[in-house]
C-alpha cells in the first residue's frame, strides 16, 4: 500500500484483504486503491505563521483547515467541496471565531487504532467498523494455510530430491556409454544383477566371497517412436572374448584391464577389476549393438524393490520345496516380496532341466509381473507406494554418470513408461551348446538366428505388432528408395567418417571403386561431428544417384537425408556420406529386417504365464 493507503486504513487488518477469486479458485491479495486526492494543494507558508483566518495553536488542525476554506472561497467553490474531494489525514478544523462554519462534509477526528469513532456534533456519525466475520476469519485462516502448505510442499520436494541424489551411486564408465540421455531416439540400457553376498540375509545365495560378476543380464531396447520394447536376457555361462578395458580409477587415473578370450561372459564385471563399463563393451563386441547407459542392482534391489510396490505376482505350475533357495511355494498364483521374491528369482534347481536358461525364462516372468505392477494405476495414484518405490530404486541402483541425475533418472523412467506392456517383449540371446564341451555346461551365440535378432535391434524393429501409424512412418522412409537409380559410374559421393571405426572412410572408398564400380567418389576425412547413425545428404536432383548408392550399400530408408549438394574437390556438386557408429564396414549391408525373427520362448509383459 502506498503512504496515503496506509493513512485511510489504520483500522483494516491487512488479512482481510484474502479474498477468494471465484475465476481461479485460488485466495489473493486485494488492496483498497487510495482515494484520490485534492487536486489543489495548500500554499506553502514560514514554520509558524498562521493562515489568515484560522484557530489558534490551542484549536485541533484549525490552520491547515482555514487554510483549505480560504482556498476554496477564492475558486468559487464551497470549502466542503474541497474536503469532499478528499479526506485529510489530519483531524477537522474548528471554525473562525468571526464568522459562521458553513455546512460541509468535515472529516472525522484522527484516533488511536481501534477506538470508536467520535461523531462530530450536529451531524450523524461515521458508520462503525464492523467486526470480521467468523466467516472471513476461516478464509484469513484458509488462504495462510494454503500458503504456508505450499512453502512446506516446495521446501519437501526439494528435500526429497536431494535425499534421492544423495541414494544414487554412479560409476565413470568413460567411453564405454553415452554422455547424456536423449528423450527423442532409441536407447539401450544394460541392466546387470550382481551375485554379490552384501546385505542382511544373503548369505546363501550367489558365489561365496564373489567380487559382484554379472550373474544376471538383460539388455533393454527401448524404440525411437516409444511404442516398443525388447529385453534381451545374456546368459551368463555364455563363451565369450572379454575386450580389453580402460577403468578409471578412485584417483582419476585410467587403468586398462587385458582382455581374456573364452571365458563365461559373468567375468566381463568384477574380475581382475572391471567394472560395469567392461561389461558394456563384452555386449557391444558379442552383438554389435552399443550400449548407451547401465543400471546395476544386487541381491538387495530384489527385496526392496517388491517390498516398494507391495509384492508381485507369480504363478508355479506345479509346487516347489527348494532346499538351496529355500523356496517354498505351492502351486497357483501367489504375491511374493523382500526376501520370498529373491529366493524366487535365485531358484534355478525347480524349474526346467535346472539350468540357468530355464531360471532366465522364471526371471522374465517375474520382471514382465514387476512391470505390470509398477505400471498399475494402484502404483500410480499412490503417494506412499511411489515415495517407497523412488526411495528403494535409486537406493537399489547404481548407474552410469550419464544418467546419474535424478532428473535425468525420472526422464528416462517416463520415457519407459509411454511403451505399452503388450509391447515389451522378453528373450533370451539364441545360443546353443558350445561344441568345444564333452559335459555341457556353457553355450555359445547361434550362428544363425543370433545375428537376425541382433540386427532386429539395431533396425529398431519391434518384435510384436505396432500401430498402423507408426508402420506408415517406416513405409514412408521406406519410399525414398524407390524410383529410378542412376548408373553406378554416374554416382558422385565423398565420404566422411562420423564414428565409425578407425579406417572406414578408406576402405569404403577402395570398396566403391573396385568392387561397386563407383569411381566419382573421394575420402575426405573426418566428419565435423561424431554421429550414432550412417546418413547420405543429397540434393533433389541427385535422388537417383542416393538410391543407387543406398542400394549398393543396403543403406536404409532413415538413412537418406535431402538437403543440400557440396562441391567435392573437384569443383563439382556431389553428395556426403557420413560413416556413423552403426556401420558396420565396407560392403556390408545396413538394412533392417522388414520384421523381426520369431525367437523359442519369447514372451511380452501383458501375459501371466507360470514357471514351470
Amino acid at each position: 500500500m502506498d503512504a496515503q493507503g496506509r493513512g485511510r486504513a489504520e483500522n483494516i487488518d491487512p488479512a482481510d484483504q484474502w479474498v477468494l477469486n471465484p475465476n481461479t479458485g485460488e485466495y489473493e491479495l486485494r488492496l483498497t486503491p487510495s482515494a484520490p486526492q485534492s487536486a489543489v494543494p495548500s500554499p506553502r507558508r514560514p514554520r509558524g505563521q498562521r493562515a489568515p483566518g484560522a484557530a489558534g495553536p490551542g484549536t485541533q488542525g484549525g490552520a491547515r483547515g482555514a487554510t483549505r476554506a480560504a482556498g476554496s472561497a477564492a475558486r468559487g467553490k464551497a470549502p466542503g467541496a474541497a474536503a469532499g474531494t478528499a479526506r485529510s489525514r489530519t483531524a477537522a478544523p474548528s471554525p473562525a471565531p468571526d464568522r459562521a462554519a458553513p455546512e460541509r462534509d468535515v472529516p472525522s477526528p484522527r484516533r488511536r487504532r481501534g477506538a470508536p469513532p467520535e461523531p462530530l456534533p450536529g451531524r450523524r456519525g461515521r458508520r462503525p467498523a464492523k467486526k470480521k466475520s467468523k466467516a472471513k476469519k476461516a478464509l484469513i485462516w484458509t488462504g495462510g494455510t494454503m500458503a504456508f502448505l505450499l512453502v512446506l510442499v516446495g521446501t519437501a520436494g526439494y528435500l526429497f530430491i536431494k535425499h534421492l541424489e544423495g541414494n544414487v551411486s554412479t560409476t565413470d564408465v568413460g567411453d564405454a556409454g553415452s554422455k547424456g540421455f536423449s528423450k527423442d531416439e532409441a536407447f539401450n540400457i544394460l541392466i546387470i544383477g550382481t551375485d554379490k553376498r552384501t546385505g542382511k540375509g544373503n548369505e546363501g545365495y550367489g558365489d561365496k566371497g564373489s567380487v559382484g560378476h554379472a550373474d544376471t543380464n538383460i539388455l533393454l531396447h527401448v524404440a525411437k517412436d516409444r511404442t516398443n520394447a525388447t529385453a534381451m536376457s545374456i546368459p551368463r555361462d555364455m563363451i565369450v572374448d572379454v575386450p580389453d578395458c580402460p577403468t578409471i580409477q578412485p584417483d582419476g587415473s585410467t587403468k586398462v584391464v587385458a582382455g581374456t578370450d573364452n571365458v563365461r561372459f559373468n567375468t566381463s564385471l568384477g574380475q581382475d577389476g572391471r567394472d560395469p563399463g567392461c561389461t558394456m563393451r563384452t555386449v557391444e563386441a558379442v552383438t554389435g549393438i552399443h550400449v548407451d547407459h547401465f543400471m546395476m542392482a544386487d541381491f538387495n534391489a530384489v527385496k526392496t524393490l517388491t517390498s516398494a510396490v507391495g509384492g508381485v505376482d507369480v504363478c508355479l505350475a506345479h509346487a516347489v520345496n527348494d532346499p538351496k533357495s529355500h523356496l517354498n511355494l505351492s502351486q497357483g498364483e501367489h504375491t511374493i516380496e523382500g526376501e520370498q521374491a529373491l529366493a524366487f528369482v535365485r531358484t534355478r534347481h525347480s524349474f526346467g532341466n535346472e539350468g540357468d536358461l530355464d531360471r532366465i525364462k522364471v526371471q522374465q516372468q517375474f520382471l514382465g509381473s514387476l512391470a505390470r505392477k509398477m505400471s498399475s494405476t494402484d502404483t500410480l495414484t499412490n503417494p506412499k507406494k511411489l515415495y517407497k518405490l523412488a526411495d528403494a530404486a535409486t537406493k537399489a541402483l547404481t548407474v552410469d554418470t550419464g544418467i546419474g541425475k535424478v532428473s535425468t533418472l525420472k526422464d528416462v523412467a517416463l520415457e519407459l513408461k509411454k511403451v505399452p506392456t503388450k509391447n515389451i517383449t522378453f528373450l533370451t540371446l539364441p545360443v546353443i551348446d558350445n561344441p568345444a564341451e564333452k559335459v555341457r555346461a556353457t553355450v555359445v551365440p547361434d550362428p544363425n538366428k543370433a545375428p537376425e535378432v541382433f540386427d532386429a535391434i539395431k533396425g529398431d524393429v519391434s518384435f510384436t505388432e505396432v500401430k498402423q501409424k507408426e508402420k506408415a512412418a517406416k513405409d514412408a522412409e521406406a519410399a525414398r528408395l524407390q524410383g529410378t537409380q542412376a548408373p553406378a559410374d554416374e554416382v558422385r559421393v565423398r565420404i566422411l567418417n562420423g564414428g565409425a571405426k578407425a579406417g572406414s572412410a578408406s576402405q569404403t572408398l577402395a570398396w566403391l571403386q573396385n568392387d561397386a564400380g563407383v569411381l566419382k567418389s573421394e575420402n575426405a576425412g573426418n566428419a565435423p561431428a561424431e554421429a550414432a547413425k550412417t546418413t547420405l545428404e543429397y540434393a533433389p536432383d541427385q535422388a537417383a544417384q542416393a538410391r543407387k548408392l543406398a542400394a549398393l550399400m543396403g543403406l536404409p530408408g532413415s538413412a537418406l537425408k535431402p538437403g543440400q549438394s557440396v562441391t567435392n574437390s573437384q569443383g563439382l556438386p556431389t553428395m556426403t556420406l557420413t560413416l556413423g557408429k552403426d556401420f558396420k564396414g565396407a560392403g556390408v549391408s545396413m538394412t533392417a529386417p522388414a520384421k523381426a525373427p520369431e525367437v523359442d520362448n519369447q514372451s511380452t509383459a501383458d501375459k501371466v504365464q507360470c514357471a514351470s
